[in-house]
């Protein structure tokens, strides 16, 4: 009797089984399609005046109701900060060690490189992503993760950049989101598969656009900053050609990113 009480139970489990707990669905995050239209505005108040998709903003500076109130109006908000400068004027400055500042940034007053392989440079990393979350951005755009191509101070290699880089990208994906790889050409293939989309300053200049490709091919916009062309309306024009040809995103800004003036390539 008791075998055959064994068997019941066993055929009971097999029929019914017990409900296999899952966690959380894999979290998503705001992907934005190759023709997004975008402004970038990082000094001064805000105008949210501009018919576009997407704005990137500074991250510290940008109050909380600005960002809402542009969600409200169907705009995304990408928030800016620099995850590879330490920056003087930044309310959580007193966090960096002296070890984890290097040399200064040519023409950025104020601004020196960090060490990308410090674990309290990343910790603090961890905590700006946390409070882009916070504040409500749909993304973010970190500055300066180029450093192993620039003169530092410190004996970076193209293996420290992608493992940062990476993990830049993991912390973003895992607060819900989306992240810019911002310059950092030579890296793009290795990087494409795990970045939402691209932001790129002067490309054309150097004549590296191409290095963008992946990017377009994957589906995902690139948004080009150019800075020569705001007094020459005719080579402008050859330039927003070329741009559109790309499907590239492209603005002519001044250098501030004040928005004390804006050419789109985008009709």
């Amino acid at each position: 009797m008791e075998s055959l009480g064994l068997i019941g139970s066993l055929l009971s489990s097999l029929l019914n089984p017990t409900p296999v707990e899952t966690g959380p669905a894999d979290p998503h995050w705001y992907q934005p399609v190759v023709d997004t239209h975008w402004q970038i505005q990082l000094q001064g108040t805000v105008n949210t005046g501009y018919d576009v998709d997407l704005y990137v903003l500074d991250l510290f500076d940008t109050p909380g109701n600005v960002i809402r109130d542009l969600q409200a109006s169907n705009r995304r908000v990408i928030c800016y900060f620099s995850a590879g400068s330490y920056e003087e004027w930044r309310e959580d400055e007193g966090r960096f060690l002296p070890s984890d500042k290097g040399r200064n940034l040519d023409g950025w007053p104020g601004e020196r490189w960090l060490d990308i392989r410090s674990q309290n440079v990343r910790n603090i990393m961890r905590d700006r992503i946390a409070l882009a979350a916070e504040k409500g951005c749909d993304g973010v755009d970190p500055d300066n993760v180029d450093g192993y191509s620039n003169r530092t101070g410190f004996a970076l290699t193209g293996k420290d950049q992608l493992e940062y880089n990476r993990f830049l990208a993991s912390q973003a994906h895992s607060n819900g989101l989306a992240i810019s790889l911002k310059n950092d050409l030579e890296q793009v293939s290795e990087l494409v598969d795990e970045f939402d989309f691209a932001i790129n300053e002067s490309c054309h200049q150097w004549n590296e656009c191409d290095l963008l490709q992946p990017f377009i091919d994957a589906g995902k916009p690139v948004f080009h900053i150019d800075y020569l062309y705001a007094n020459d309306p005719q080579a402008r024009a050859a330039f927003c050609a070329t741009m559109n040809q790309k499907r590239f995103r492209s603005l002519t800004l001044p250098l501030e990113l004040d928005d004390s003036y804006r050419f789109s390539c985008t009709p």
